[in-house]
């Protein structure tokens, strides 16, 4: 989660700006992405986006029953030279920053290492998020050529991390995450986040069976005592991306956790709430009204997994959403044929995104002059 100048590993600045990297419009004006923003908001295709969001491998090991990408699990890889090659494509490309993501765990994969590599000599910049039992094998790179890691916990204790995280063993992982995250927070030169999905499970009577709502503050507190920059809130969404409706008094809950956790705050350490946690807690309509037909972004970021490539995060595995194959053809063959208009967001996408507030500025970006000063690089991942 980079800001100011800090997507750039090495940097020695605190997290005091850290939330400046959730102002995604602000992005836009970068001077080196301002230039092909303009290009979108013009109608005019680009060579390659920006940036890339990819999943090298649908193989997790573990087995989360709230996990929202569990219809894409398991269906195999990218194969090991083909992804080489695709970080290769990537690196001569105007790709700017690649986020290794995925419905299964990123590090699983056996190239993970070389993918790194290959873009970190192209100046690209990367972003990780994972669940953290694979840090360790990883050590050396995720500490010296990432911009940012961002590790899934959701929780603050063994016994919660195993009722909402279990692994395919029987025991938690979770002493391994945690000291796999203080050996990075030694060592590293981006940014690590401690990420934490607000989860319930309830009974037919209503009455909430299990819980991690009362685990916030002492996970934050964890998150700050292991030396990471960041702890993020996020809130439960449906198989839809649809945001969860809370109960009042579970909100009132959480905030008081986070309120406290904001006294903790300095230099180093920084408190966030994600997008979808400001809906909930703002009691934001699930549904978010969209009065335009083509997405921008779609053209500014695009999404890379084992069975296709899709037009965003949102709609991986949504055959709509499709745009291509990347076990096909290579990536700049794929990325001048695909069709970034095919899905339509007042209609396919009616949850609240995170990138509405983009598509809207993009919108109106070909009406206004062009700003007499734009902003110095500070986040390359809009």
């Amino acid at each position: 989660m980079p800001d100011s100048t800090s997507d750039q590993p090495g940097s020695a600045l605190g997290t005091q700006f850290v939330e400046r990297s959730l102002d995604l419009t602000g992005k836009l004006y970068q001077k080196s992405v301002y230039p092909a923003v303009l290009d979108v908001a013009r109608g005019r295709r680009l060579s390659s986006p920006l940036v890339v969001d990819l999943d090298p491998t649908t193989v997790c090991d573990l087995a989360c029953p709230e996990c929202i990408s569990s219809q894409v699990l398991h269906h195999g890889q990218i194969g090991q030279d083909r992804i080489v090659r695709l970080a290769h494509e990537l690196a001569d490309s105007q790709v700017r920053a690649v986020i290794l993501i995925g419905g299964g765990e990123p590090l699983l994969h056996r190239s993970v290492g070389r993918i790194i590599e290959v873009l970190h000599e192209a100046g690209i910049r990367i972003g990780l998020v994972t669940n953290g039992t694979q840090i360790h094998r990883h050590l050396d790179r995720l500490a010296g050529m990432l911009s940012w890691v961002r590790v899934s916990v959701d929780a603050a204790d063994p016994d919660t991390y195993r009722a909402f995280r279990p692994s395919r063993g029987k025991r938690s992982a979770f002493p391994q995450v945690i000291e796999n995250m203080r050996l990075l927070a030694a060592r590293k030169r981006g940014r690590l986040g401690y990420s934490f999905l607000l989860m319930q499970r309830f009974d037919d009577d209503g009455k909430v069976t299990d819980s991690n709502y009362h685990e916030v503050y002492r996970a934050g507190v964890l998150a700050r005592e292991i030396g990471c920059d960041y702890f993020e809130v996020k809130a439960m969404l449906d198989e839809d991306h649809y945001t969860v409706n809370q109960r009042p008094e579970d909100i009132d809950e959480v905030e008081d956790q986070i309120a406290r956790l904001r006294a903790l705050e300095d230099d180093s350490f920084h408190v966030l709430h994600s997008s979808n946690w400001q809906a909930v807690r703002h009691g934001t309509d699930p549904v978010q009204p969209k009065d335009y037909r083509t997405c921008a972004v779609a053209e500014l970021r695009t999404t890379v997994t084992p069975t296709g490539v899709y037009v965003c995060p949102y709609h991986r595995g949504n055959p709509k959403g499709r745009i291509g194959d990347i076990q096909a053809t290579s990536f700049a063959e794929l990325w001048s044929a695909a069709d970034t208009s095919v899905i339509d967001p007042s209609a396919d996408c009616r949850f609240v995104c995170a990138r509405h507030a983009t598509n809207q500025e993009i919108e109106l970006l070909a009406q206004r002059p062009e700003p007499a000063v734009l902003t110095e690089d500070f986040d390359l991942f809009i």
